[in-house]
């Protein structure tokens, strides 16, 4: 791949005359605190800048979001609908474009943008189905009464959304909370504000969504607790580690707000005494090292039967040596760069750490530039960091077991329970798998797997039971309200005695 095949001779959607330097903030309007560069992850290089919201932005957006809740909320779920199916047409439309600021933002590759490009459509579309679903349910209709239930929005919703998948996870969260009648406020991290935000605002902007229904402040700290704490947001909706979440939770629990986490993974892939070894090794890598690692799904801890320990460490090297890392926007490569220095040093430190307490490095161990090699550990000690948390680099951390128990009781005693792998005959292997605490749980498969039609989130330090996707995607963003009318009123008699 090249740079010429990789980047659009003419960006329409993207036109950065339209964005540049701006917020989408009641349309396209400079924010309060000037500029900030957006950068190519790979080499540092500058390709563009956008405006940096602040915590009166917020306050400026929020004010504007919650009037404009009002009346699209009054809108017909047949016109909401048809605005998310417009904007997943114009995601393709458009995906070569879009695509090339995934890639340079976000260091991916161009499979794993397109497929992020795919993977949005398809929340568009869940959304546009959501917008459509009944929300009215008759409880009685006699001649004394009509009693009814219905789902109504919650009015304003924030979106704190993160930077691996920075246009799916933003779009999976603002699509149903808008379907669904509310006014959405999007702060996407500022690592990928330009596919995490700008994307999203053009495209319902060319959609026709209304003004004021939708705001996009990439911002700091600040512009977060901001949003976390404004009394005009009903609900934030959070995706990132687990000791923001809590702080997040803390902040909007002063004010009873609803609060959806989906946060960080010890993800334990299993592989039992009974496993297909080739698969099993091959379904690892891909949860260990697609997209540098940066996943909160990927698989954090290799739990492996002692027999089968040292051929799927050995066979996890072969693969993982295999692997071409380098710049995703100039060549063709499996893996791209690490997101920032600041988290390339989190990975070395953690995977250096693990060989001095006496882990076996097997494979990789290495960086160049932010390029990190895709990364075996044997042998982990349980007391290490690589271990204990969470990494989010390309590292294979394997320990092995004897018996299931034991690996049961490793899966469970991470702390959290996000999702869970497990390879080994089918029954046996579910039955193991049914006593991992986790939110998710895939038999013979990839801990990387989603569905829009299935209730994704996790328990623990790995969210607060909260899910998105299928029926939860109404269920997060509205909520009941009961309604009667008394056709023939009487008994409002208060007793004399």
């Amino acid at each position: 791949m090249t740079s010429s095949s990789t980047v659009p001779t003419v960006q329409h959607l993207m036109d950065q005359s339209i964005w540049q330097g701006r917020l989408f903030l009641n349309g396209w309007n400079p924010g309060e605190i000037g500029v900030y560069n957006v950068t190519d992850k790979a080499t540092d290089e500058v390709i563009a800048n956008i405006a940096q919201a602040s915590s009166g932005d917020v306050s400026i957006a929020s004010k504007s979001a919650s009037a404009a809740a009002k009346f699209w909320a009054q809108s017909s779920s047949k016109h909401r609908a048809a605005i998310m199916r417009r904007a997943g047409q114009l995601l393709l439309q458009h995906q070569e474009e879009i695509a090339y600021w995934i890639i340079r933002e976000s260091g991916s590759t161009k499979l794993k943008a397109i497929g992020e490009i795919h993977t949005s459509k398809e929340y568009l579309d869940h959304a546009a189905d959501v917008a459509e679903l009944p929300c009215l349910k008759l409880l009685k209709d006699d001649s004394d009464m009509l009693s009814t239930i219905e789902r109504i929005p919650l009015g304003v919703v924030g979106v704190i959304s993160p930077f691996n998948f920075p246009l799916a996870l933003a779009v999976r969260v603002v699509a149903p909370a808008l379907a669904s009648g509310n006014a959405v406020i999007l702060k996407p991290s500022l690592n990928t504000a330009v596919s995490g935000g700008v994307v999203i605002a053009r495209v319902f902007e060319e959609a026709g969504l209304p003004v004021g229904v939708l705001h996009v402040l990439p911002g700091e700290v600040a512009a977060g607790e901001a949003l976390v704490d404004n009394a005009n947001v009903s609900m934030i909706a959070f995706t990132g580690s687990t000791a923001a979440g809590r702080q997040i939770a803390s902040v909007a629990g002063r004010s009873l707000k609803r609060v959806q986490l989906e946060l960080g993974g010890k993800n334990a892939f299993l592989v039992l005494s009974d496993a297909d070894l080739e698969q099993a090794a091959l379904a690892g890598a891909f949860s260990s090292f697609f997209h540098q690692g940066q996943l909160c799904i990927t698989a954090g801890i290799h739990l492996v039967h002692e027999s089968l320990l040292n051929e799927y460490s050995a066979r996890m090297a072969e693969l993982a040596r295999a692997v071409k890392v380098g710049n995703p926007y100039l060549e063709q490569v499996g893996l791209g760069p690490i997101i920032s220095d600041k988290q390339l040093n989190h990975v070395d430190s953690i995977v250096q750490e693990a060989i001095q307490s006496g882990a076996e490095l097997v494979e990789g161990g290495s960086f160049h530039n932010r390029y990190y090699r895709p990364t075996v550990l044997k042998n982990v000690p349980k007391s290490s960091r690589a271990f204990r948390e969470e990494i989010f680099g390309p590292v294979a951390a394997i320990v092995g077991f004897k018996e299931d128990r034991d690996a049961i009781q490793l899966a469970n005693n991470t702390g959290y329970g996000l999702v869970a792998a497990v390879f080994g005959e089918a029954q046996h292997a579910a039955e193991v798998g049914k006593q991992i605490e986790a939110g998710m749980l895939h038999i013979n498969g990839s801990t990387l797997m989603s569905d829009v039609n299935a209730p994704f989130g996790g328990t623990k330090a790995s969210g607060n039971f909260t899910r998105i996707g299928g029926s939860a995607s109404v269920e997060e963003f509205t909520t009941w309200r009961w309604m009667t009318e008394t056709r023939k009123p009487s008994g409002f008699e208060i007793p004399s005695t």
